[in-house]
């Protein structure tokens, strides 16, 4: 099983940024408890972050072939990018889509996202373990 883990926008600054939202909690360290999960599993995991729309794009679509599934925390792009879904819907690789923070008790404009049609499912609002909340969803679903 292979499995890519995409960090959207801002996401390279966790632990620094808006702690009272987004934790203390560094981008590397909720990478290596992911790769180290993934390890006791036997799976593959690849962990990548860009904040531009283009490169999270292509990745996207490098990932067909070579991955079994896609988990993808979107950040901002979650509300404003029709490129990113329609991405997924075109490699058509089982996707998640995590948020750390509960995306519906913040502002009106996060309530929308457009990964979550054309996603299996989306985590929201259980800070870093919304990731590895994903990774066993992943598992599971791969493993059926």
């Amino acid at each position: 099983m292979r499995i890519l883990v995409i960090h959207g926008p801002n996401l390279n600054l966790l632990g620094e940024r808006e702690t009272q939202t987004y934790g203390t909690t560094d981008l590397a360290t909720i990478d290596a408890a992911l790769k180290t999960m993934a390890d006791k599993e036997g799976a593959e995991l690849e962990c990548v972050q860009s904040n531009n729309e283009g490169d999270i794009v292509e990745r996207i679509q490098k990932a067909g072939g070579q991955f079994d599934a896609i988990i993808i925390n979107p950040a901002a792009f979650t509300h404003t990018s029709v490129a990113i879904r329609d991405a997924i819907a075109a490699v058509g690789l089982p996707t998640i889509e995590v948020h750390l923070s509960n995306v519906y008790a913040r502002e009106p404009f996060r309530h929308h996202s457009y990964v979550a049609p054309v996603a299996v499912g989306q985590i929201t609002g259980f800070g870093e373990r919304s990731y590895t909340l994903a990774l066993r969803a992943a598992l599971d679903l791969l493993a059926k």
